[in-house]
């Protein structure tokens, strides 16, 4: 039974056309579709009874024939900090994880915070997860993760399968609903930095991505979706030719060809120089910077010699630098870089180009970069009415 959710506007024109032309004498009116997908995507409706601008034989057939499903929440892991780490169960019964990371201050425009003015007055507090003016989902594109980089959680647990684009768009449609936020409203950014290497599964994000950002469906910005890669320079090359798509971001993680290979062995097929050449020709659209991102690892790439070769690597490079330090977790051989190192590799790099540290959010449960893999915490809990809008 196909799933609605994951198809793009002409594909319920067919599937509606399958489902309700011979037995309701007639194929439908094309707008019907037009109503399907609106009740999908913008208004997030996850049963076709909801769907009340439908005749009600039409929707009976339709519940016979589709399916309306999002991932459900298996599990929930809530951080110290306010992160959310998911656990998703698909419809093969496999599991991926998804990340909700509130930032930045209330949003005086959202919906729950208009709610709570209008019930409690101008001065209610509003500190809840929904109300926050600048939220990211983490998403994931594959269960588990084929590239085996040294310092990453997710790499043990190898390759099962690629996200569909249903899967992948289902996701932010699934944490959207939990966290009551309206995707392009709420200015919610998603980044697809979950589970998984997003080039080696590229036509289901691409479609996901183009899900995303229809102004007639879900209407996210593509200046709020980003995309990490280890660096599959074949793919970077055709991501560039895709009239929509994400921002791009490369994984670094060293400053030379030697100390790469070893801590991303997808380096041995895909060489630093060429990766960066590969960035050097990529067609950035006019708002757009590259950016890098480094885990810094105690005692192996964290020296002050790496930062000065990271900042030759990147010349003349319209870029930024995202410095992480090590998240750490069980199986890993590295440890976090000590604080007075990670701020002298920051200073030298900011000489030459924007360079942030990302903050951890989310450690305690591990939600953290690089700590998906499905690992169990005491405060595990699945929320009353998460698997519903």
């Amino acid at each position: 039974m196909p799933n609605l959710i994951g198809l793009d506007l002409a594909e319920m024109e067919t599937i509606l056309g399958a489902v309700a032309g011979g037995d309701s004498g007639g194929a439908q009116p094309r707008f019907r579709a037009r109503q399907i997908y609106d009740a999908v995507y913008r208004q997030r409706v996850v049963d076709l009874n909801r769907i009340t601008n439908l005749p009600k034989p039409l929707r009976e057939q339709l519940q016979n024939s589709v399916a309306l499903g999002l991932p459900t929440v298996e599990r929930v892991y809530d951080s110290s900090d306010g992160t959310r780490r998911y656990l998703l169960k698909l419809d093969d019964g496999k599991t991926v994880e998804t990340v909700w990371m509130p930032l930045g201050a209330p949003n005086p425009r959202s919906r729950q915070a208009r709610a709570r003015a209008a019930t409690h007055g101008s001065d209610a507090q509003e500190n809840s997860l929904e109300e926050m003016g600048r939220a990211t989902v983490c998403i994931s594109t594959q269960v588990g993760c084929p590239v085996n980089c040294g310092f990453c959680l997710t790499a043990l647990m190898g390759l099962e399968r690629n996200l569909t684009a249903g899967e992948i768009a289902g996701q932010v449609l699934r944490v959207a609903a939990d966290q009551g936020v309206v995707a392009n409203s709420d200015r919610l950014n998603v980044v697809l930095m979950g589970q998984g290497e997003p080039l080696l599964n590229l036509p289901n994000v691409l479609k996901a991505t183009r899900l995303l950002t229809d102004p007639q469906g879900v209407a996210i910005s593509p200046r709020r979706i980003t995309l990490s890669t280890s660096g599959i320079i074949p793919k970077i090359e055709e991501l560039g030719h895709a009239e929509i798509r994400p921002k791009l971001a490369i994984s670094l993680n060293a400053s030379t060809e030697e100390q790469r290979r070893e801590l991303m062995p997808i380096t041995r097929k895909y060489h630093l120089k060429d990766l960066i050449a590969v960035c050097r020709a990529y067609p950035l659209r006019t708002w757009e910077k590259l950016t890098f991102e480094y885990v810094l690892l105690r005692g192996v790439n964290d020296t002050d010699a790496d930062a000065r070769r990271v900042v030759k690597l990147l010349a003349n490079l319209d870029a930024k630098v995202n410095l992480i330090a090590l998240n750490p977790g069980p199986g890993i051989p590295y440890q976090t870089p000590l604080p007075d190192r990670v701020a002298s590799f920051q200073a030298i790099v900011r000489r030459s180009l924007p360079c942030f540290l990302r903050k951890p959010r989310g450690l305690d449960v591990y939600a953290a970069c690089g700590q998906l893999k499905r690992m169990e915490v005491a405060n595990a809990f699945v929320p009353i009415g998460s698997n519903v809008s």
